[in-house]
């Protein structure tokens, strides 16, 4: 079974975001800020997706991208930034700091589902 995370500080939304997952078949985990994540990460290296909230308390989101892609054993994690950060610079940072693809709150199921398959990770 495939694995993902979900790293955002909402319970709420890590809910919403976990149970789309399921629904595609991943084994979901989830942390509630960047340096939670590492630690699961730590503990579960066959990780393979990760969905990433920008704003989070301890590590933000976009140091969490950077952490990641900083370690060449976790370059082939698939990020995908789901945010309120609307600002085509804030998308232009997540992107260039290695983030796969960006999704700005509120989003749907639909939306989520949509950038999963144009990512290639469901079908």
């Amino acid at each position: 079974m495939a694995k993902a995370m979900v790293v955002d500080d909402s319970r709420a939304v890590r809910l919403i975001l976990r149970r789309t997952l399921e629904k595609h078949g991943y084994q979901v985990y989830e942390a509630g800020h960047g340096k939670e994540a590492l630690a699961v990460l730590d503990q579960h290296p066959d990780v393979r997706l990760m969905l990433v909230d920008w704003n989070m308390p301890e590590m933000n989101g976009l140091e969490l991208v950077r952490a990641v892609r900083s370690n060449p054993e976790r370059a082939r994690i698939v990020l995908m930034m789901v945010t309120t950060e609307t600002e085509i610079e804030q998308m232009v940072r997540a992107l260039a700091a290695g983030a796969n693809e960006y999704v700005m709150k509120p989003f749907t199921e639909e939306v989520i589902t949509d950038k999963l398959r144009l990512l290639g990770v469901i079908s």
